[in-house]
């Protein structure tokens, strides 16, 4: 059994690389998804959206 966990425990650095960008693409899609949750619970308490950027004179 020692046999196997010392392989068990060795990342190399593809997959350490891997597993980072993992944890980073977690975080940013968490942070992405409770902002869009946030937008809307303030959308519907002040009843205003997001304001659009218009070009003059349209």
């Amino acid at each position: 059994m020692t046999f196997m966990s010392k392989f068990l425990l060795y990342i190399d650095p593809g997959s350490g690389s891997y597993l980072v960008q993992m944890i980073i693409a977690a975080i940013l899609g968490a942070m992405f998804y409770f902002k869009n949750i946030w937008f809307r619970i303030r959308t519907f308490f002040t009843g205003r959206k997001r304001d659009d950027k218009k070009e003059p004179g349209a």
